[in-house]
């Protein structure tokens, strides 16, 4: 196992992704092509080579801090859960956005979630904005058709109108690709569908990651580390605290390490069938298997940047340790030039995690997606020691605290 002062030569990296469609390929290639950036940026070597896992995997190896260090990448895939749950027309896109916000607003959740962070509140209502906005617009479309049907037919039949209604929707429909509507109604419907309980098919695909997960914690590697980013991060809090309650996780095995990455949490905490979610939270925080790293940053408006996701809950335990809740802080670790292009375009941000910072100084602490996942120190050591963001969120804000058996 790597211990403090161990360098790690090889190492098993697990990332779960958020609510996509698309295949791993895509997450290959963005870490091929920002893993080349920052290691000129930042001087060390770093290439790609094919996984022993299949396509939603690749090997790494790399030369970073004069050590070298190999690692595996797996995409722990729910990308056909996710295209499952967006096979939704018309209709019944509109049917989920009525189901969705009586499930956050009676609920009281949107409120409560207001007291964290605007963006990302302001990122769920967009959706709902959005769409009603483009029925407006249809509905507006369908009254001057009316009105010119009536004046040409005799007699008038304005009621025709109506008919234009449907091919204003599908002209949104098809816009999609640039204004995420749909996409995103379809990612808040999937959280709230069950009042923030895991849907089976979801549940037995987290078993199914955590098998893979713990096949990994064998002497081959001296780190194996999980990586959880956007809605990806409470599955692999929930992913983990099965794992270490069912005693998978065995005491000389090599180190365990979970990195949040612009977590949504609360979109699901704070709803009130989550019991299983808060359950897992209050768990995984104060285990000692394990270190636990959650990183956001204020720019990422998707995010609940520096909201510590147990805290807010309001289910810490005594003797918490974990997460260790720091800012990636993408106004200082981003080029001035960089940062001014990238501010406005929200959705990339939120993977900017994931991708080359150029405006790193190097320094230790620092926040550097390629170092962590191919470098030789564990998340624990290369953390260690680094004080928690001040300006962390910690006030308990859920209404509901329940926590399942």
């Amino acid at each position: 196992m790597a211990g403090r002062g161990a360098v790690v030569g090889r190492r098993r990296v697990f990332y779960i992704p958020g609510y996509d469609p698309f295949p791993p390929r895509r997450y290959r290639e963005l870490y091929r092509r920002e893993g080349e950036r920052q290691a000129a940026l930042a001087g060390y070597d770093l290439a790609l080579g094919p996984g022993q896992a299949g396509p939603a995997s690749w090997s790494v190896r790399a030369v970073i801090e004069d050590e070298r260090v190999e690692a595996e990448v797996e995409v722990l895939v729910w990308s056909d859960l996710v295209q499952d749950s967006m096979g939704h027309g018309i209709p019944a896109t509109y049917g989920q956005l009525l189901r969705t916000a009586w499930a956050y607003i009676g609920s009281g959740a949107l409120f409560r979630l207001m007291r964290l962070r605007k963006g990302p509140v302001i990122a769920a209502l967009y959706p709902i904005g959005m769409l009603l906005a483009q029925l407006g617009l249809a509905l507006a479309a369908a009254r001057a058709a009316g009105a010119a049907i009536g004046l040409a037919l005799a007699p008038p039949w304005p009621w025709l109108g109506l008919l234009a209604v449907w091919p204003v929707l599908a002209g949104f429909r098809r816009l999609d690709r640039h204004l995420y509507a749909y996409y995103l109604m379809h990612d808040y419907a999937h959280t709230a569908q069950a009042g923030g309980a895991y849907p089976p098919e979801l549940e037995a695909r987290l078993a199914a990651f955590g098998d893979r997960i713990a096949a990994a914690l064998g002497p081959e590697a001296d780190e194996v580390l999980v990586v959880g980013h956007s809605s990806g991060a409470h599955l692999a809090v929930s992913v983990l605290a099965d794992l270490i309650r069912q005693g998978r996780v065995p005491a000389e095995g090599p180190a365990l390490s979970l990195l949040t990455l612009g977590h949504v949490v609360p979109m699901v905490s704070f709803l009130p069938r989550a019991d299983r979610l808060r359950a897992d939270l209050h768990f995984l925080s104060a285990r000692d298997e394990l270190a636990w790293v959650d990183v956001t940053a204020p720019g990422d408006g998707c995010a609940f940047a520096l909201c510590d996701p147990v805290a807010v809950t309001g289910v810490a335990p005594e003797g918490r340790r974990w997460p260790l809740v720091i800012s990636a802080a993408f106004s200082r670790t981003l080029r001035p030039e960089t940062w001014a292009r990238l501010r406005w375009r929200f959705f990339r941000l939120h993977f900017q995690y994931l991708c080359a910072f150029d405006g790193l100084r190097g320094g230790p602490g620092e926040y550097d997606y390629f170092r962590i996942t191919a470098g030789p120190q564990t998340l624990g050591q290369r953390f260690a020691g680094r004080p928690p963001s001040k300006s962390r969120i910690e006030a308990p804000a859920s209404r509901y605290t329940s926590m399942a058996a």
